[in-house]
């Protein structure tokens, strides 16, 4: 299903405060690594915000998103102050890991071991 224009709008709304949002309140740093949202979306009746977190560098992702569930009312207080004027209501925020990254290492890596067999098996460049 497509996007509608409305959802495209409060989902950048959304990220672009939730991310000054993080910095406030410390944790676009966990654990030595860096956390960033990498997207936002809003689904089509505007109740709930998914919101898709990248982490770089933290060891423990699953304790880094546990962290920010625990601060989860802070983040959504303080979101709801920034956006009050621009939104009827504020959507329900879900926080989910955004493993595409990885996904875009896993497919390099793939890449790397079929260019390398494929040069390993070609007589002719042996030649």
């Amino acid at each position: 299903m497509q996007e509608g224009k409305r959802q495209k709008q409060i989902a950048g709304l959304l990220n672009e405060e939730m991310n000054t949002i993080f910095q406030k309140l410390g944790l676009a740093m966990i654990d030595g690594g860096m956390v960033s949202i990498s997207s936002v979306k809003v689904t089509p009746d505007l109740l709930e915000a998914r919101v898709y977190l990248s982490f770089f560098q933290v060891k423990d992702v699953k304790a880094a998103l546990k962290k920010i569930e625990d601060r989860h009312h802070d983040i959504k207080k303080d979101l709801a102050a920034r956006v009050r004027h621009q939104l009827r209501s504020m959507p329900v925020l879900k926080f989910f890991q955004d493993d595409t990254l990885d996904h875009v290492f896993k497919m390099e890596e793939l890449f790397k071991q079929i260019n390398q067999q494929s040069a390993d098996d070609d007589p002719q460049k042996k030649e």
